[in-house]
């Protein structure tokens, strides 16, 4: 594996917040709510990511080889990772680690794939991703998939997650990190891919106050499991 590969890069995604945190869709039913509910999610995605990073290495490791084996069964569940194409992403900010995972996925014939911003404000790119590859600089200065990696679309979107939220009818909601780019993409895709957000128990939250924007994921899977059962 490269040099570069090793050292924790994110998808261009992770650093959406970092670009605009005072992201909110203009297309909300209501301005003034949007921009209170884009101030409320600031707050928690502060308090979340600080808590998050105060955690010891050790237990992150441990957390993140918990969500390995749930995700392997989750994906198990849906008829295995031969011959799917499935995007992921690289951890940032004390976001789990699942390269290994990512790795074996390879190893066993799926696809795999990592997002890519190609314009801001606009759907992702996803873009072919095999271990040990040459990554090259995308906006924001972050290592993607070169240029001419083949870009596919996704079965399954693994997407990394501040907070989530489950509510009383079963509807899994992703806190991320405010780029709004995961909900443009799966608005966007025909057809939709399964989306399984990925992030810690400690992470939950009453609700994410849902806008018009949003959407839901299919699952969430934290280092207790998956948060409900999904059909395959």
């Amino acid at each position: 594996m490269a040099d570069e590969d090793r050292r924790g890069f994110a998808s261009p995604p992770c650093m959406a917040s970092d670009v605009a945190p005072d992201y909110f869709d203009p297309l909300a039913v209501d301005a003034q709510q949007a921009r209170d509910v884009a101030r409320w999610r600031r707050a928690q995605r502060t308090r979340l990511l600080q808590d998050r990073a105060a955690l010891p290495v050790a237990l992150r490791k441990e957390i993140s080889a918990r969500l390995e084996g749930h995700l392997e069964r989750v994906l198990d569940s849906c008829g295995g990772p031969s011959g799917r194409v499935i995007s992921a992403f690289w951890p940032i900010k004390s976001e789990p680690d699942l390269r290994a995972l990512m790795a074996r996925w390879h190893a066993q014939g799926a696809i795999v794939a990592l997002p890519v911003v190609v314009r801001p404000q606009a759907a992702l790119e996803f873009r072919r991703w095999t271990p040990g590859m040459g990554l090259v600089r995308g906006h924001w200065n972050i290592p993607v998939p070169p240029d001419d990696a083949p870009v596919v679309t996704p079965d399954i979107c693994i997407a990394p997650l501040v907070g989530w939220a489950l509510e009383e009818d079963g509807t899994c909601w992703r806190l991320g990190f405010g780029g709004g780019y995961f909900d443009r993409t799966l608005g966007a895709l025909l057809p939709r891919p399964k989306a399984i957000g990925v992030g810690l128990d400690a992470a939950r939250v009453p609700t994410i106050f849902p806008q018009p924007h949003d959407i839901p994921m299919d699952q969430i899977v934290t280092e207790s499991g998956p948060v409900k059962d999904i059909a395959p």
